[in-house]
This record gives structure tokens, sequence and C-alpha cells, in this order.
């Protein structure tokens, strides 16, 4: 099964290459698509689940989308990547390329600590693109015996790999976008690193009124960040308290939208002084 599953993730490297990242870029779409990586808190020893989820999607849709995942091997093992509920799209169905190889494929090389998750349609109809927002994908993994208390990256990364078959020229882009007329479209992509936090445990819904706090823990950083955007692509399962709405709300217009994560971001990496 192990050995099936990197010999499909390769066709699906492969098929990458040629459809897409060996044809020179048309004009830039001029658009950002959100792909952010939630946190989480594990014990040494235990397994963590973080989802992997998009947002901001232009109207257009997304016909190919290639990136990795990084993470440090020596403390995460990935165990299982399975796709998530915005790649239920019907395409399988409709898509003759899949009778070869399915649409959604990942690639783990736990030595390296990286996953490649790749997304892909032959289909030129859009209706089967990715589009909206939601959960691209569910990884699961199991934190190394021992592990040191800490929090743990779990960064998005361009996918390791040629550009195309032979070239000898290594990628460095996260391919986002679609075809047109022979040519690449790409969008730009917006990175949010996710955290898999080891040692003491917290709760969060408690009570603060610091403005970007959306996870009401006493910190503006990225997982406040990070939970404004996993509102937005699954609200079924992830809230916002009273207090954590109220100081998430930071950007205009007023109510929670993808500007106020990206205000957030702006803030943790110091672009801003104050929200």
């Amino acid at each position: 099964m192990k050995t099936k599953k990197i010999v499909t993730g390769a066709m699906a490297a492969a098929m990458l290459s040629l459809s897409i990242c060996s044809l020179m870029p048309a004009a830039a779409a001029g658009e950002t698509v959100q792909i952010s990586v939630s946190s989480t808190e594990a014990e040494a020893g235990g397994q963590f689940t973080v989802e992997v989820s998009l947002a901001d999607i232009p109207t257009t849709g997304i016909q190919v989308l290639n990136f990795s995942l990084d993470y440090d091997e020596t403390v995460l093992t990935i165990d299982k990547v399975e796709a998530g509920k915005i790649t239920d799209n019907g395409v399988g169905g409709s898509d003759p390329s899949t009778v070869a190889l399915d649409n959604f494929n990942s690639i783990i090389d736990n030595t390296k600590g990286l996953a490649a998750l790749m997304w892909t349609t032959s289909l030129e109809d859009s209706t089967y693109w990715l589009k909206g927002e939601g959960v691209f994908c569910t990884v699961t993994g199991t934190v190394a015996a021992g592990a040191a208390d800490g929090e743990y990256k779990i960064n998005i990364v361009p996918t390791e790999r040629e550009t195309s078959t032979g070239s000898g020229v290594m990628n460095d882009e996260i391919d986002c976008g679609y075809l047109k007329d022979g040519k690449k479209v790409p969008y730009g992509v917006s990175q949010t690193a996710g955290t898999v936090k080891i040692g003491k445990q917290t709760t969060t819904g408690g009570v603060s009124n610091l403005r970007g706090d959306a996870n009401v823990d006493g910190v503006v950083d990225i997982a406040d960040a990070t939970l404004v955007l996993q509102v937005l692509g699954n609200g079924d399962k992830y809230k916002l308290s009273e207090a954590g709405a109220k100081n998430a709300d930071v950007a205009e217009p007023a109510g929670i939208t993808a500007l106020d994560s990206l205000e957030i971001q702006k803030y943790d990496a110091k672009v801003i002084d104050k929200l």
C-alpha cells in the first residue's frame, strides 16, 4: 500500500510538471489565495491532527494546486493525509484522467520532513475546479516519544521537484492557478503556517479585550490569524467566543473576514505596529 501511494504521488508530480509548470505564464491573475494550516496541542508520544484550508479562491477557481508541508522530522511524523470537503466537487466522476490518477494525491517523506500535496484536473470546464473556501485536506500524525516541550511549525513551501522532467531546474514556486489558451495563469498565494504545541495544555474561550486576540489566550500571534481563517473555512467545526469575535474584528468592513486574518498576520510579522 505504501509503495502504491508513493508511485501514485510521483505520477501526480509528473502530470503537474507536464500540464502547467513547464508552460510560460500568462499575465498574473492579480488575486491571492489564502492557504493555512491549523494549530493544535499534543503530548509527546501522542497523536495530532491539523487541517489545511483554502480561502479567498477567485471566482474562476483553481485547476492546479501543488505545494508541500515542511515540518521537523525529528519531532513530528505524518501518518495519513485525507482529502478535504472542498475537493469533493464531483470532478472524479467526470475527469477521464482519474482512471490512472486521482485528482487529489499526497507524498509523505518523513525522512525529510516533507509532505507534498497535489490537486489537479484535466477538465477545462471550471465547474469542476476548486472553488469557494474550506478544508483542502486533514493531516494526522504522531509526536516523537520524549519530544521536548515547545511549538513546532508546519510550514507551507514549494514542492521539491524539477519544474519539468529532465530540466534540472528545481521548482521554487507554489503552483496555484489554471490554464488559459495553453498558458499558465497563476494566482498569488498567502501562507499561514500551523503549529503543534507540545507540553502543558491550554484552554481558550476565556476573557480578553486585546485587539487581534481571536483565541482569547492573552497573546496576539499567528494562531489568532489561523483561527479566523478556520472559522471562515469551516464554521461548523471552528468557533469564536463572543470575546474572540470582538477581538478579531480589526479590519474594515465590520464583521469577521479574511482581511482580519491578514491584519493580524501583518501585526505578528511587525509590518504594522497597531491593530
